[in-house]
């Protein structure tokens, strides 16, 4: 099993850890979706491809729309080589992207406040090479993609 550790923020009270050295990531666990709050000029030079405006999607209490991307993420040694991201730019938060809960799947996760990490552990069966895996409102699996 591979243990990655991530350095939670101590400046915040929920678990924000820093990706690189100037992006900030709310894990957030009851996230379906990753979204991205830091501004679509910020994502575009991260090489995101615009695949579908205007989505909806529901969350932070209530429902609002958003840009979807396909881009390469990586979070520590975790690399997401396509992966889908809303984008929203009107959620007053103070970081930059929401990890969700959807982009640990299969794997074993601990948010240490004591510490400040945030701790995921990747089992012998599972890869760090990661595609964020949903269900449909029917409970079938699928991965999003831009032609839905």
């Amino acid at each position: 099993m591979k243990q990655i550790t991530l350095k939670l923020n101590r400046n915040y009270q929920r678990p924000v850890v820093v990706l690189g050295d100037k992006f900030k990531a709310l894990f957030d666990t009851g996230a379906f979706f990753p979204v991205w709050v830091a501004g679509e000029k910020t994502l575009k030079s991260q090489g995101a491809e615009l695949i579908k405006e205007n989505v909806p999607f529901s969350g932070f209490g209530g429902t609002t729309t958003g840009n979807l991307y396909r881009v390469t993420f990586q979070v520590g040694e975790l690399v997401y080589p396509s992966m889908p991201i809303l984008a929203n730019s009107e959620l007053d938060v103070t970081f930059d992207v929401i990890l969700s809960a959807s982009m640990f799947d299969g794997l074993i996760y601990q948010v240490d406040t004591v510490n400040h990490v945030l701790t995921v552990e990747v089992p012998d069966n599972e890869s760090t090479v990661r595609n964020i895996k949903l269900r449909d409102s029917s409970g079938r699996w699928f991965v999003l993609s831009g032609d839905e």
